[in-house]
């Protein structure tokens, strides 16, 4: 009732900002009392498009995590007052663009519920700056995610009508970043694809679990709402194929022609070229 009746007052003030605005007041009276616990912050390092809402969902079934932004997309570069310097579709993949992150931590714990022990956060462009968030936030873990990328190059494709060709250099582009944080973090750090989440679930909770042992009480065997060609709540499954076999002959071609070009990438993550054959049309 209480809650009810404080998400009407925030729409009339703030009817933009509404369930923000909420979350906001709900999580600076509860806060204040918790300003010197002690936290994890927890980081899903992932490109776009490569199931990292499915993972954030499935982390967050454990109540010892809070997630930022929980009213919107889960990334905190889409909280209101960060979205025009995080969210600048210009500049959000400038690997030379750095921020304030004393500022955005400010921000981002208005989002934060601070009674919980890890605080979750997954900003896909967060691959291209670990090493700085690394220095700022402290004690940091990272999930290192990513996914086939011709799976991800599919995604690409359908949801932001992007080139074949641009999107294969981006995937790329992704993968060497994310092997770079594999090498150089020197947080304690997971290496996680989504083909080991998918089809070796159980295992992967328990590498993470190992991680942060607050995770154990992770939920994986529920249905989830991460988005998904079918639109739908699912078991965590792997939709790799689903989405390789969408690509078209020329697509595929035009995909091959940069990947060609990025064998070692390829190698480093366990990933072969897929061979263009006549029956994808």
């Amino acid at each position: 009732m209480i809650h009810r009746i404080l998400s009407k007052i925030c729409k009339i003030i703030t009817p933009k900002y509404g369930n923000y605005a909420l979350l906001v007041w709900k999580n600076r009276l509860r806060n204040s009392f918790l300003k010197d616990k002690e936290h994890k912050y927890l980081f899903i390092l992932s490109p776009p498009y490569c199931g990292s809402t499915l993972l954030n969902q499935l982390i967050s079934t454990s109540k010892s995590v809070s997630v930022n932004n929980q009213v919107n997309t889960r990334e905190g570069q889409r909280v209101p007052t960060l979205s025009k310097l995080m969210f600048d579709h210009t500049r959000r993949w400038d690997s030379t663009l750095d921020y304030d992150w004393r500022f955005v931590n400010k921000e981002w714990l208005k989002y934060w519920d601070l009674k919980a022990a890890i605080l979750l956060e997954k900003s896909p462009p967060n691959i291209v700056r670990a090493k700085s968030i690394e220095k700022y936030f402290q004690p940091a873990f990272f999930l290192i995610f990513y996914r086939n990328p011709y799976a991800h190059c599919e995604s690409l494709i359908r949801r932001n009508n992007k080139d074949p060709a641009k999107a294969a250099e981006f995937a790329i582009q992704c993968l060497n970043y994310q092997k770079i944080n594999i090498l150089e973090l020197k947080s304690q750090k997971l290496q996680v694809s989504y083909e080991l989440l998918t089809e070796q679930t159980e295992s992967t909770v328990k590498m993470m679990t190992d991680l942060l042992p607050e995770l154990s009480d992770m939920n994986y065997e529920k249905e989830f709402t991460a988005k998904n060609s079918h639109s739908k709540e699912m078991k965590i499954s792997n939709l790799n194929q689903e989405k390789i076999d969408n690509l078209t002959l020329k697509e595929r071609e035009a995909i091959n022609s940069v990947f060609i070009k990025n064998i070692d990438t390829l190698n480093f993550f366990g990933y072969q070229l897929i061979q263009s054959t006549k029956n994808h049309y």
